[in-house]
């Protein structure tokens, strides 16, 4: 499929998300947005924590990425993910909480607390939430608007 790009998406642990007839995939590259078209050059590009969305005709499929590696060669996108999700198995519930979780650690500013990883964990559950809701706006289900993450 020359006009088509095949997308495929891995973890350690799992085939993620595989399709043959994407027509645009937008990945969080390291350095900014990677917009893939068919036919592009052939590129190998770390990528950073966000949405990844791939469009296929009306559709819009869109997935979390924390980190990895993207290759493209051939009309064929892989993603090699350190952690990756659907839009769909994002637990809204679950990343509210660790989102809260991570909000409180940040506001207890003890020695032994690494803000660092509080600030990932922050990070990431903004992410699922986003997302998530997102997908589910987009779905007609609702959800309670994103509060700003103030540490």
């Amino acid at each position: 499929m020359a006009g088509k790009l095949r997308v495929e998406v891995v973890t350690a642990e799992r085939v993620v998300y595989q399709v043959d007839d994407a027509d645009m995939v937008i990945a969080p590259g390291a350095e900014g947005t990677l917009g893939i078209l068919p036919r592009h050059a052939p590129l190998v590009s770390l990528l950073s924590m966000g949405e990844m969305r791939v469009k296929r005709g009306r559709e819009e499929d869109s997935l979390t990425i924390f980190g990895g590696f993207l290759e493209v060669a051939n009309n064929v996108v892989r993603v090699l993910a350190d952690v990756a999700e659907r839009a769909e198995e994002i637990d809204l519930a679950r990343a509210e909480e660790a989102r809260q979780r991570a909000l409180a650690r940040l506001r207890e500013r003890r020695a032994d607390i690494d803000r660092r990883r509080a600030e990932m964990a922050l990070r990431r559950s903004t992410i699922r939430l986003a997302v998530g809701r997102k997908r589910r706006a987009r779905a007609g289900v609702g959800g309670p608007p994103l509060p700003e993450a103030q540490p």
